[in-house]
């Protein structure tokens, strides 16, 4: 089975890709985790990187043609990116969605990194305007069309605990014999 995990930054993505990886005995793959090792190898924080990448579009075709690879090539995976959905296609057995309000997740942020919320709000801000640029200029991806998607979440309707049993026990519930057809992707041009 393939599973991919998207949403903007502070949505719980990792922390719920993880968690779902681990329950259903899958292998976890964050794009995150490969873009931040990218920052730090080049010195720069994720929003500088994000800004340095709208220059130098290499580093999101590396990125994201790695992840391509892994999405088109490999099971037993959940693929956590901003575009896994997008870059799986058909090949995932299932697209998730997660998302929360603005404010929420740039207080997500802020903890986790150690900064204010009103820091972590602007660069928020940037990082998506960044990077929503720069999936329509590279591949024709209109990253807020959520309709390939199977399943869209506010993660911020439950309690971290209750939300990743429900999310469990979604995927669970899936059963092959019954689908009657996911959303395609279409109009989508990959060149790395």
């Amino acid at each position: 089975m393939l599973l991919t995990v998207s949403g903007p930054p502070g949505s719980g993505k990792s922390t719920n890709a993880a968690g779902l990886a681990e329950e259903l005995g899958l292998e976890h793959i964050s794009g995150g985790d490969i873009f931040r090792e990218m920052a730090a190898e080049n010195e720069m924080t994720p929003v500088e990187f994000n800004e340095y990448a709208e220059e130098n579009e290499d580093i999101d075709r590396e990125l994201d043609e790695r992840l391509y690879e892994i999405a088109t090539s490999r099971d037993d995976v959940v693929l956590e990116s901003r575009l896994a959905g997008w870059l799986a296609g058909d090949h995932a057995d299932f697209r998730i969605w997660f998302d929360a309000p603005l404010q929420v997740r740039a207080k997500r942020i802020a903890e986790r990194e150690g900064k204010s919320v009103d820091v972590a709000l602007e660069e928020t801000k940037r990082r998506e305007e960044s990077e929503k640029k720069r999936y329509m200029e590279y591949y024709n991806i209109p990253i807020e069309d959520l309709s390939i998607y199977d399943v869209v979440y506010n993660t911020a309707r439950w309690q971290e605990d209750a939300f990743l049993d429900a999310l469990v026990d979604t995927v669970k519930a899936y059963d092959p014999q019954f689908d009657e057809g996911k959303y395609p992707v279409e109009g989508v041009t990959y060149e790395f």
